[in-house]
């Protein structure tokens, strides 16, 4: 019992019709729109709230431009919610909207909020079935193009941190809200799952970088193809890709990265390592390759 997913991350950003042309040509589900927020959501349900003039309630931004300003978490029951907000509060304000989400700041100065958490009875959409000698799932059903990608739901959130304080900083989250360490990458950051999820991580505090401020968000896809072909119809609409096809060393899924004009980046992801209570943390003293392939290509410089 505890918090099972992410339920929403809230950007404040400075064009309102750039970000929703993004989270359109993602694949998301455009909620409600007004001149000064958009709602977006995953199959999952969870939201992507886009606002020109961030609600009071949230923190000051931690840089200058388009970044993040909240996460909010979704907690299995209304006790456990309880539970988890009376430890935020015993040293911290906690606000509650009308809407049921609990708000405060976690130790960095990240917007933090709990609610209920709400996926509406969803059916994740399975991954194409695949042929390999000896493993046969699909007899005569030539594929067709995905051409865009339809994300199942926010898998993580990778937030940048300072160096100084950073135990601090990770320690809210392990100690007081239930997440469990997976990989503690000591040049780097802490990859954390929530309690009630057995994906690898559904968040990483990063310190490499020294600063706070916002990493990327990931958006998991039913698989190797969405992954490709979701980001090459983002290239076709004009955004630009920040890193190239590959598969994650930590984690072991497959990857591609998108600049966001809201802040950061947008990682498309699929086939991530699934983990239990046996499993880590494991500590790295060093940090290890930061993926276990990326593509590549002779042919680059060719005209053919």
């Amino acid at each position: 019992m505890g918090i099972q997913r992410i339920e929403s991350v809230t950007y404040g950003v400075d064009s309102l019709t750039e970000s929703m042309r993004f989270f359109g040509d993602l694949g998301l589900t455009l909620v409600r729109a007004s001149p000064i927020e958009a709602v977006f959501a995953t199959l999952a349900g969870q939201k992507i709230r886009l606002q020109t003039d961030p609600d009071d309630f949230l923190p000051p931004p931690l840089e200058e431009g388009p970044t993040l300003r909240e996460v909010v978490w979704g907690v299995d029951t209304a006790e456990e919610l309880d539970t988890l907000v009376a430890r935020l509060a015993a040293d911290r304000e906690v606000h509650r909207t009308e809407d049921g989400v609990h708000h405060t700041v976690d130790g960095t100065g990240f917007g933090l909020g709990l609610a209920l958490a709400d996926d509406g009875g969803f059916t994740p959409p399975q991954p194409r079935p695949r042929n390999t000698t000896g493993d046969v799932n699909r007899v005569s059903e030539p594929l067709e193009s995905i051409q865009r990608a339809r994300p199942i739901r926010i898998c993580h959130v990778a937030l940048n941190i300072p160096k100084e304080g950073r135990e601090e900083a990770v320690g809210l989250y392990l100690d007081r809200l239930g997440f469990v360490p997976t990989d503690v990458v000591e040049p780097v950051g802490t990859f954390m799952r929530c309690s009630d999820d057995v994906e690898h991580h559904n968040f990483l505090l990063c310190h490499r970088p020294d600063r706070a401020g916002m990493n990327h968000i990931a958006l998991e896809v039913p698989g190797f193809d969405d992954v490709v072909e979701g980001a090459n119809h983002m290239i076709e609409r004009g955004w630009m890709e920040s890193r190239r096809l590959g598969r994650h060393t930590i984690g072991s899924n497959v990857f591609r990265f998108l600049h966001a004009p809201c802040g950061g980046r947008v990682e498309y992801a699929a086939d991530m390592d699934r983990v239990d209570d046996s499993y880590g943390p494991r500590v790295h003293e060093t940090a290890p390759p930061h993926t276990l392939w990326t593509l590549r290509t002779s042919r680059e410089n060719r005209n053919d």
